[in-house]
């Protein structure tokens, strides 16, 4: 256990299940206090809380909100506030369901701009309604994490999925722009960039021939699991990276070399 994060408040964002439930686990693993956002699968996260105070003896708390609607999120962060008067680590996590099928998706010339909309409010507007009442908890401590969950797509759109990699580029500008004013606070602002991970429900419907694709191609020669993610993310929330913000660790194998 690295104790520098025990105690520490973390709110993870779509936190219910895949990577932002094993992120969850490996939070109560350090011994920090984990607040467990949802939307709609309330059950499962309040039994993930359960789990995490069971077996790692850690406090826990699932908490509803749409993190594109800003009144939740206002109402989510006073929430956390009553409930633990502080949270010192943020990952947005939460996204709008995309699904990852090259054959399925919508060509240049076949999107609409509500198709990029819905994107960038999953992504965008979801860290902004965040960040939006985290960063003056933040502020006032003059301490702070905020690590946001982009895409190596960003990168390398080896599938041009245009509505989903332009949102999360739009997340990393917005957050190397927030490391830039919120610097002077003490508050490190950081993304992590995984590439196709499985399985979660967004990659469940990932062909064969794809996974076999990126694998061929990627010098570990696997597709990352969920837990792979982890280590980053734990480095930006750690005092390991205390002098490290505005950057952006890509996950994915060696998929993309920069």
């Amino acid at each position: 256990m690295d104790t520098q994060l025990q105690q520490k408040v973390v709110l993870i964002t779509g936190a219910s299940r895949g990577i932002g439930a094993v992120l969850a686990k490996s939070f109560a693993e350090q011994g920090a206090t984990v607040v467990i956002n949802y939307v709609k699968s309330k059950e499962k996260a309040e039994m993930l809380a359960d789990e995490l105070m069971e077996q790692y003896d850690v406090e826990a708390y699932a908490v509803q909100g749409d993190v594109t609607v800003e009144s939740d999120m206002k109402a989510m962060i006073a929430e956390v506030l009553l409930e633990f008067d502080t949270i010192d680590i943020v990952v947005n996590n939460a996204l709008h369901a995309y699904t990852f099928d090259p054959e399925k998706r919508k060509m240049a010339w076949e999107l609409e701009w509500e198709d990029y909309q819905r994107q960038l409010d999953g992504a965008l507007k979801g860290t902004y309604n965040v960040c939006k009442y985290v960063i003056p908890i933040m502020k006032q401590k003059s301490a702070g994490r905020i690590i946001n969950m982009v895409s190596n797509l960003v990168y390398r759109p080896v599938v041009p999925y245009h509505d989903y990699n332009t949102a999360k580029g739009a997340v990393l500008s917005y957050s190397q722009n927030l490391a830039v004013d919120l610097g002077s606070f003490g508050i490190n602002v950081n993304c992590v960039a995984p590439g196709l991970v499985y399985p979660t429900d967004a990659s469940r419907s990932t062909k064969e021939e794809i996974k076999e694709l990126i694998k061929s191609q990627t010098p570990l020669h696997r597709i990352a699991k969920p837990e792979d993610v982890v280590g980053s993310v734990l480095y930006f929330a750690s005092s390991w990276s205390s002098f490290v913000t505005g950057q952006c660790i890509v996950v994915d194998g060696g998929f993309v070399i920069r």
